[in-house]
């Protein structure tokens, strides 16, 4: 006879564990201490199986039926009911275990690190990441709703931090569509917060523009009296139009100076396309005094701590400081304005030169590593070019751009 809530809760311990029936190979087993636990008898084959539905009355007379038919079709589609609830421990263990953290740091190791991004660029993750940490990092990834990470980038905003909420966001997104790929989440929440953040104004890193400054900005370069090694950062920078981050990591081992070429690996570039520098002849000059001095091996600016690490990330921008530049007249970024924005002024260089000579351009990496593209040609006539008018300007001469015919 089926059972009955009253029937069930009539039923009471004895010495030893008993068995009531239900129907279909429910039943119900009450134990010694009293406690009533669900279970399914069920055939595999030849062999008599049971599965366990939980415990009266937290588990309910029409929850334990309803978990009995949904065995009964897992058995009818050749599945085994045991097997299926053991696999769903194992996967809810692992998902509670998947916090957003925990997948973050992976994240971070496994993509970024493996596969050779920028130490700037990772940097940067893990401050993402400290940002975010208190309030999600410790929740489990596939349980984490839009509100929770908006909660924490709304508090960024309120500081007037725009990009970093922004950036944030982001990186938030990334996390969650890398725990999507590796099963830890079905979805990336931040999609849904995209027009909830307000929207950074854009921003311009401080560049000198005007030839008489620059030229003034060189003299003070020349008359620096910091860390040598900062010093040749400083004399180099204006010349190579590179980002300060690729001129701080640049290695010996990506120069060829007979050639007169720095080949910069796509790990190290912003858009992960491999560069191709053409060196003047006075940067040539430079990295061979610098070689001499220093030795041609690893960082060609280590920092001053240790040699295994590239100089400090505001090395450049703090030098500046100490010369009496202020960080709203020149930044180590800004050297590329100053190159892009003077160069197009004076009409001998195509604009798709300059912009490649920015590595804005190809996104052939091959091209990128060997130099045979095209451009290659003028931009190695501007590169010279470039370096005598820096020289001109520093000496007090050619101030104004004359423009080709």
């Amino acid at each position: 006879m089926p059972l009955t809530d009253t029937r069930l809760r009539a039923l009471k311990p004895k010495a030893k564990p008993y068995k009531v029936a239900d129907e279909r190979g429910l039943y119900i087993e009450v134990t010694p201490a009293g406690g009533k636990h669900w279970r399914f008898r069920y055939r595999i084959g030849k062999a008599q199986k049971k599965v366990s539905l939980g415990s009266y009355p937290v588990v309910s007379l029409k929850d334990a039926r309803e978990a009995a038919i949904e065995a009964r079709q897992t058995i009818a589609s050749g599945g085994d009911p045991a097997v299926e609830k053991r696999k769903q421990k194992i996967r809810d263990e692992f998902l509670s275990a998947s916090t957003f953290e925990a997948v973050a740091r992976e994240y971070i190791e496994q993509i970024m690190v493996q596969n050779g991004r920028a130490e700037a660029t990772i940097v940067k993750a893990n401050y993402f990441l400290d940002k975010l940490a208190p309030a999600i990092g410790n929740r489990p990834i596939h349980e984490i709703e839009p509100f929770e990470v908006l909660a924490p980038l709304k508090r960024l905003e309120a500081t007037g931090k725009h990009e970093t909420a922004k950036k944030c966001r982001s990186f938030a997104g990334r996390v969650f569509r890398y725990g999507v790929a590796t099963t830890r989440c079905k979805s990336d929440p931040t999609s849904l917060l995209k027009g909830a953040l307000i929207t950074p104004k854009p921003t311009h890193y401080a560049a000198i523009l005007d030839p008489e400054k620059l030229g003034g900005l060189l003299r003070a370069i020349d008359d620096f009296e910091g860390y040598t090694l900062t010093k040749f950062a400083l004399k180099i920078a204006p010349h190579v139009f590179v980002r300060p981050g690729e001129l701080r990591h640049a290695d010996w081992a990506e120069f060829d100076l007979d050639e007169g070429v720095w080949r910069i690996p796509a790990g190290k570039m912003k858009a992960r396309r491999a560069h191709a520098v053409p060196l003047s002849k006075q940067v040539i000059s430079l990295f061979e005094e610098l070689g001499t001095m220093m030795g041609k091996s690893g960082y060609v600016f280590p920092s001053a701590r240790s040699g295994l690490r590239p100089m400090s990330e505001n090395a450049l921008n703090a030098a500046f400081r100490r010369m009496g530049f202020s960080k709203e007249e020149v930044t180590a970024h800004g050297l590329r304005a100053t190159a892009s924005t003077l160069l197009n002024e004076s009409g001998k260089w195509s604009s798709d030169a300059i912009e490649r000579a920015l590595a804005h351009g190809d996104s052939n990496a091959i091209r990128g590593v060997y130099h045979r593209g095209k451009h290659w040609s003028e931009r190695v006539k501007m590169s010279q070019w470039w370096s005598d008018y820096l020289d001109s300007l520093k000496l007090g001469g050619d101030l104004v751009l004359l423009k080709a015919s």
